[in-house]
């Protein structure tokens, strides 16, 4: 599977190349065009049809043209194996069946506990293509270095950051589900992504 973005960072589109027998996962209402002959199909979740769609490319291979709901940057983000990544829950546009969700990765459900935070685990090899609201930009950190972000902005980062959630004001709202009321601590070495507009905001 190859990934190549268009209209980015403003409007950006991912054609997804798919080898032959090769499949893709993604919401159903984001599939722009295919080439023909790329097989949709739905997946059943306790016998109802998810809002998630599986694009398999036929023998001679395909393509599949996939749009973000709303404006903003494209951004596929190689997984190699090595290490796996945290990304807001929000931000997955299409992954590949070699890129799996790590419902129970110890370190979230650390920060989180038994609540389904913001944030998701991701591992494998491929491209996880991730959407965001206004441009992708990153903080290199170096060992020992700090940044703090707010979670509306945070895209993902890998596991070799150490990371840390906390209050902004212990007596203010909070939410594990949206990041409201909290910030994120980092600390390097590794890559924070970042997108340069706030997801909540944007979506307004």
């Amino acid at each position: 599977m190859r990934v190549h973005t268009r209209h980015t960072p403003g409007f950006g589109v991912a054609r997804v190349m798919l080898a032959p027998g090769e499949a893709v996962q993604s919401a159903t209402e984001t599939m722009l065009a295919s080439s023909f002959g790329v097989v949709e199909s739905n997946p059943e979740r306790g016998g109802r049809k998810s809002g998630r769609s599986v694009f398999t490319a036929p023998a001679g291979g395909g393509w599949v043209d996939l749009a973000p709901l709303g404006p903003g940057d494209v951004y596929p983000l190689e997984l190699t194996g090595g290490i796996g990544w945290s990304v807001h829950r929000d931000a997955v546009l299409a992954r590949p069946g070699s890129v799996r969700r790590d419902q129970t990765w110890a370190p979230l459900q650390q920060l989180f506990g038994a609540d389904a935070g913001f944030l998701e685990h991701y591992s494998g090899t491929g491209s996880l293509v991730l959407t965001a609201p206004g441009p992708v930009d990153s903080f290199e950190l170096s060992p020992r270095e700090l940044v703090t972000v707010r979670p509306d902005y945070v895209l993902a980062y890998p596991d070799t950051l150490q990371c840390r959630l906390r209050a902004i004001d212990p007596s203010g709202p909070q939410s594990l589900r949206t990041g409201e009321g909290l910030v994120l601590d980092f600390a390097g070495p590794g890559t924070v992504l970042v997108q340069a507009r706030n997801r909540r905001v944007s979506r307004g």
